[in-house]
This record gives structure tokens, C-alpha cells and sequence, in this order.
């Protein structure tokens, strides 16, 4: 799993528009309006999209707190056709006269007769068959207490009904609204949704075991029902119900319902449940924060403060000097950070990010001229850093750092982001989350912890280690240059900062020798393109003779010169991720846990498929086929195993290429094996009358002769 391949770039932006979606990241140094409003924040973000979510989640908190009227005013003033449908309207007004009971007070049970009198007893009439029932029914709680667990009211007084409505309620705004969650959260779903299923038929343990426990929640939300009788013959094709069935783990009835109320659009059903899963939702937000950072799509000094899980840390900047960190409280309470960042000239610029819309404070600034800067970095470990970063390994001692171009570095880092978290998701409730809520939390003592605990927040989580800030700024450095062919840079600034680190990497070196080499060719300069082959890759590949034929392989560029020889023929960009990883191990920066995640659930997505013998009907609409495209040219195909033995020898996989157009058989071949050996009929056939996976069916087939009748007949015997 660890030497799965895959396409970063792809990857960035599902990442990027994961994150504008959900209005996660800002501009880093554009200067903020000086009223800043709703709408204005919200302007770079998808808005409708957006905004239903918003919607739809203030409207679940309602739910879940026992806010029944809160949540049908949300309701009635943005989604009105809601509460068309009776069946959801009965299902309201019920909970709704069990929350008015709940309070205990004589005023709210005639509030709760008058509930039952004028809202539940006249939707009961028409709302559905069992609707009347379950109106006697709820009359109980009249009667029963709810702490009385023998009671035949029980399930009514239980809170867990809170969730149930909210689910349900969710789902069907999702639908109408077209709401969905953006695509890289539902890839992400699917994606370990696959790989713990695949674990478990296997018997494998899981690798991420721990990650992917705590990231995909196992309760989902209430499937939608559609108004249709359920008596009535699908009219959809059964490759279409097995596709949705398996994909999401339904029944057969599940997935014929699930296309009723899609009217027969497959990839909206597929959409609708996929979004019925639920995942931790700040754990999420921490794992893309800590990827965007390290990818340098999140500028590392405005990101570097984990957020504590549930809460939203203030806006923040940070005050720094060469060699020290910290943090500032501000008179009024609020949280305030200031980052110094050194220009060109030497002088040291402030910038301040206020909560609470207090007015900017003027900071002193301080020149610093003539300071050469040659950091060391010993092996300490970031332990005042607590969040679901990897980094910590072994440091090596005495890296030296060249000296960099401060004018490059500052344009590089104005084009990244600032990471802002979900400040408009949590404006419902202060400092409290959905998931907090959903364990039964009560929101009062949250929201007095909050206030409580903001000078613990500050000292623990607003300290900034600049050194770490720089190794992100050196990485990343390192990596841009890889990726737009500047080979012979990359390899004087890792010489000049580690004098070892290319003899513990010798493919790496083979490699941007290559890339060297080919670019030479296409300028024309065959002469030093051969200093290059003699110096270098001759040697490199006498050291290592399954790089020989890699050599050979470049050295044929010589004999027909292209300009567009480098772009056509080798991936810089996945050099440049190998690069990054390889040179971030050495600085102690280990790679996100995202990227470990990825590679092991599109690994399992793989095999899978393998066992189904068939294509994924999803994969395009989640982009998975984009992650796995990997292109490669065959000069560096040798190298390939090499490189992954080297690397799992490490823990995680130091190059990410490929020596195929498709890194691993997606199942496309097996397919067209399968259809040839039994008829896709039978298969189908099987698969619904015995509820049995795809690769569970081929086999019985195969053992008796292809036909589906002797197959279910011995079954059912």
C-alpha cells in the first residue's frame, strides 16, 4: 500500500475546491474590507451550494438540541416544500409534543396539548398508514415518565429520536437542494468505505485502522423514502440496482428505493447516500489543513496553530523573530497574534489579525540589517504542536540552510492561502460542534468551557514554531524547482544544506540527473548533456544495474532532440513530490496523513475491483480515475521497484511514479475476461436472487458451467 502511486496534482485540486467550497481558506495578505460582511466572505465559495449547507446544518443542530420550533422556522423560511410532505410533518409535530412534555413544567404540558389538538392529531389523518397508530401510540407519554426504561414508550422519550428526524430531515434537504457534500468529501468516504469492507473479506488489518475508525462514523443517516408504493415493479436496470447496492452497501429493496426517490438518476442516488454517511467533521478539517500545508497551498505561518477539536481558534497572525514565537492577549480578551515576515531589504514587516472587529494595533518595527541567516536544526521534536501532524521523526543534526531569496520566497508565499476554518458553520451555536452536540453534550456547559478555557487555548495552541515554519518554506522551495525542471539547482541547494542526503537517495539524484540531462538535449546542448551522463548517470547506474536500462533508454534522446522532450517525457511533478517527502523525512517533517490515507484506500480500490472483475461505476464522478494517472515514461521504469523497496524499508514510499499510463489495473481487463467466460445475465441474475457480491457470483458460476438456474437451485436446496 505504501508504494501506491498517485497523482498529487489531482489530488491538490480536489483538495483546493474541498476547501473553497466549504469556505476554508481566504487570500493570505489581501487587506480586509473595513465592514466586512456575510456576504462579502462567503463571495469566493460556491454560494447557493454553500449556503444550503449552512442551512441544513443549522437546521440538524435544531433537531438534535430538541429546538423542534427553531427548526420548522428554518424550515418554513428556506425550504417551505418540506413541510408539503405530511410524512415528515407528522414526524415533526410528534417530536415536537414529546420535547414540549419533556421540559416537566405545567405550562409547557398545556403547551403540549394544544400541540396534540391542533397540529398532530389533524397530520395523523393523512400523513401515512401506520401514522394513526403511532399517534394512539405517542399518547402514552402522557402516562409513562421518561426515565421509565420499561415503558412502551421508551423509544419515544428517547433523545436518540432526536437524530433520527435530524437525519432524515438532512437527507431530503440534500436531495431537493442538490446540496451535496463537495467531492473530494464524498471520494473520501467512499474511499475508506471500500477499503474496510475490502479489509474485513480479506482478513487483513487495515494499516489506517485507527484513522479511518475515527474519520467515518458508523451511524448514517435515514434513508429518504419515496412517495411511490414500494409494491410496484422497479423499472430500472438491474446493473444499475447491483452497482448502487454494492458501491454503498444496501439491500436490493434499499437500492431500488434509493433510485425511486432519484427517479431513476443513478448517480444522484449514489450522491444521496454517499452524503448519508457521516464523517468527523473537524478531524477532516485537520487532515486537509495539515496536507494544504504541506503541499503549500496553506501558507505554514498562518496555519501552523492546530485548532482544538470542536472549537474555533481565533483569527490569528503571528509575531516572531528569528528565533522565538508567541502569542499576545489583548485587552479586551480577545486572542491576538502578530507575524513578522522579513523582506528583501531586511526590514521586518507586522501584520495583526484581530477577533471581534477591535481596530488594527500599529506594531513597532524593527530593522534587522545585514543578518545572514544559517539555521541548524538539532534533533528536538515539536512537542508543543499537538494535532494530527505526523511530524516528529529523528532529525539529523546540523543541516546547514543556504541562504535564500527572500523577494522569491515572499512572492511564493503571497499566492498561497490563509486557512480560516469553519468560523460561518460555527456562528449557530458558539465554540460548539456538530459532533460534540451528537455525543449528548450539553451545549450550556460547552459553551461555558469555551469561555472558560481561552487563555489555556492561546498559551497551547497559538505558539508557533518559526524553525518548523522555514523547513516547510525550504521544502517547498525545493519542490517547486523540481517540478519546473531545474534540476541542477535543486541539486546544489540540497548539497549545500545536506552533503549526505543524495548518497541515501541515490535514485533521487539518477532521476533529477535525467531531468537535467533531457533538458540539455532540448536546448541543443548534446556536449554538456554528455558531462552530465558521464559524471553522473554512468556511475549512478554502475552502482545500480537496474538502472542500466533507464540509461539506455535516456541516452536514445540524443538521437532524435526535442524541445518538448522533458515535458512529454518525464513526470516532474511526481519527481517533485518524491523529492519533497524524501527531503521533508530529512528535516523531520513526515508526510500528511492524508497522503498515507489516499494511498491505502485507492490501493484497496484497486484490488476490489480486481475481485468484482468489473469497472467502478463511480470512479469518474468522484474523480478516481484522475488520482490514479499516473503517467510514465519507460527511461525510468527499472527504477521503479527499486524505489519502492528502498522506500517501505522507511514506512511510506518516496517516489510516486509509475511505469504505466494506469499505474494498477483498474478491473477493465478482467472484465472483458469475465463477460467472455460467463454471461453478464447470469451474473446479475445471481447476484439478485442470492444478494451476493459480483465476485461471489463469478465464481459460483463458474463452478457450474455458467448457469444461473443450477446455481440457485443448489443454493436454495
Amino acid at each position: 500500500m505504501d508504494s501506491m502511486p498517485i497523482n498529487w496534482e489531482a489530488l491538490d485540486a480536489l483538495i483546493i475546491d474541498f476547501a473553497k467550497s466549504e469556505n476554508l481558506i481566504e487570500d493570505s495578505f489581501s487587506s480586509p474590507p473595513s465592514s466586512p460582511s456575510p456576504s462579502s466572505s462567503s463571495s469566493s465559495v460556491s454560494s447557493s451550494s454553500y449556503h444550503s449547507r449552512l442551512i441544513i446544518r443549522q437546521i440538524r443542530r435544531s433537531l438534535e438540541a430538541g429546538d423542534i420550533d427553531a427548526a420548522v422556522d428554518l424550515l418554513r423560511s428556506h425550504a417551505p416544500f418540506i413541510l408539503d410532505d405530511h410524512r415528515l410533518l407528522f414526524r415533526l409535530q410528534k417530536q415536537r409534543f414529546i420535547e414540549l412534555l419533556r421540559r416537566g413544567s405545567a405550562e409547557a404540558r398545556e403547551s403540549a396539548i394544544s400541540c396534540l389538538r391542533t397540529a398532530l392529531a389533524p397530520c395523523a389523518l393523512d400523513a401515512y398508514p401506520e401514522a394513526y397508530e403511532e399517534f394512539k401510540h405517542v399518547l402514552l407519554a402522557f402516562i409513562y415518565d421518561k426515565d421509565d426504561q420499561a415503558s412502551p414508550v421508551a423509544s419515544e422519550w428517547s433523545e436518540r429520536r432526536r437524530f433520527d428526524i435530524a437525519g432524515l430531515v438532512s437527507t431530503v434537504l440534500r436531495a431537493h437542494l442538490h446540496a451535496y457534500d463537495p467531492v473530494f468529501s464524498m471520494t473520501l468516504i467512499y474511499l475508506i468505505s471500500i477499503h474496510k469492507g475490502f479489509c474485513l473479506r480479506q482478513g487483513i488489518s487495515s494499516p489506517i485502522s485507527d484513522l479511518t475508525t475515527r474519520l467515518l462514523l458508523e451511524e448514517r443517516d435515514p434513508p429518504a423514502i419515496p412517495q411511490e408504493s414500494l409494491s410496484e415493479a422497479p423499472p430500472f436496470d438491474e446493473v444499475d440496482i447491483q452497482a448502487l447496492a454494492h458501491a454503498v452497501e444496501l439491500t436490493r429493496q434499499g437500492a431500488v428505493d434509493s433510485l425511486r426517490f432519484a427517479k431513476g438518476d443513478l448517480f444522484q442516488a449514489f450522491q444521496n447516500e454517499i452524503c448519508r454517511m457521516r464523517v468527523d467533521v473537524t478531524l477532516l478539517d485537520e487532515l486537509v489543513r495539515e496536507y494544504c500545508v504541506y503541499r503549500g497551498i496553506v501558507d505554514a505561518g498562518l496555519a501552523s496553530s492546530s485548532v482544538v477539536p470542536g472549537m474555533q481558534s481565533p483569527s490569528k497572525s503571528m509575531k516572531v523573530d528569528q528565533s522565538v514565537a508567541g502569542y499576545s492577549l489583548s485587552r479586551d480578551g480577545s486572542h491576538e497574534v502578530e507575524y513578522a515576515s522579513k523582506n528583501s531589504d531586511g526590514e521586518v514587516s507586522i501584520s495583526t489579525d484581530q477577533r471581534r472587529g477591535s481596530p488594527e494595533k500599529n506594531s513597532d518595527v524593527a530593522s534587522m540589517e545585514g543578518i545572514e541567516v544559517d539555521l541548524r536544526y538539532a534533533c528536538e521534536s515539536t512537542s508543543n504542536q499537538e494535532d494530527c501532524s505526523t511530524s516528529g521523526s529523528h532529525q539529523p543534526e546540523n543541516l546547514r540552510v543556504p541562504q535564500r531569496n527572500r523577494t522569491n520566497v515572499s512572492a511564493e508565499r503571497s499566492k498561497r492561502k490563509r486557512w480560516r476554518g469553519r468560523q460561518d458553520d460555527l456562528g449557530f451555536i458558539p465554540g460548539v460542534s456538530c459532533n460534540q452536540i451528537s455525543k449528548g453534550i450539553s451545549s450550556n456547559s460547552l459553551v461555558s468551557d469555551t469561555l472558560s478555557s481561552k487563555e489555556k487555548q492561546a498559551s497551547e495552541c497559538l505558539v508557533v514554531d518559526v524553525n518548523n515554519v522555514d523547513k516547510y518554506e525550504i521544502v517547498l522551495e525545493m519542490k517547486e524547482l523540481a517540478s519546473k525542471g531545474m534540476a541542477a539547482e535543486v541539486v546544489e541547494g540540497v548539497n549545500s544544506m545536506d552533503p549526505n542526503f543524495f548518497g541515501q537517495n541515490p535514485l533521487l539524484l539518477f532521476q533529477l540527473k535525467q531531468v537535467e540531462f533531457l533538458k540539455l538535449v532540448s536546448s541543443g546542448d548534446c556536449s554538456s548533456a554528455l558531462r552530465v551522463a558521464c559524471s553522473h548517470l554512468g556511475p549512478l547506474a554502475a552502482s545500480n544495474p537496474s538502472l542500466l536500462k533507464s540509461l539506455k533508454e535516456t541516452l536514445l534522446a540524443l538521437l532524435q532532440p526535442d524541445e518538448d522532450a522533458l515535458r512529454k517525457g518525464f513526470p516532474l511533478h511526481a519527481l517533485a513530490t518524491s523529492l519533497q517527502v524524501a527531503i521533508g523525512r530529512r528535516l523531520g517533517i513526515d508526510e500528511p496523513q492524508l497522503m498515507k490515507i489516499m494511498r491505502a484506500t485507492l490501493h484497496t480500490h484497486n484490488e476490489w475491483f480486481k475481485l468484482q472483475m468489473c469497472k467502478d461505476h463511480f470512479e469518474s464522478l468522484l474523480r478516481i480515475d484522475f488520482l490514479k494517472e499516473v503517467n510514465m515514461p519507460s527511461l525510468a521504469a527499472a527504477a521503479t521497484s527499486k524505489s519502492n523497496a528502498d522506500s517501505c524499508s522507511n514506512g511510506s514510499s518516496q517516489v510516486t511514479i509509475s511505469s504505466s499510463a494506469r499505474m494498477v489495473e483498474d478491473g477493465s481487463s478482467l472484465s472483458q475476461v469475465s463477460s467472455r467466460d460467463v454471461d453478464e445475465n447470469a451474473i446479475l441474475k445471481v447476484m439478485e436472487f442470492l444478494a451476493l457480491p459480483r465476485a461471489d457470483a463469478i465464481h459460483l458460476l463458474g463452478q457450474y458451467n455458467g448457469n444461473a438456474e443450477t446455481v440457485i437451485q443448489q443454493i436454495f436446496a
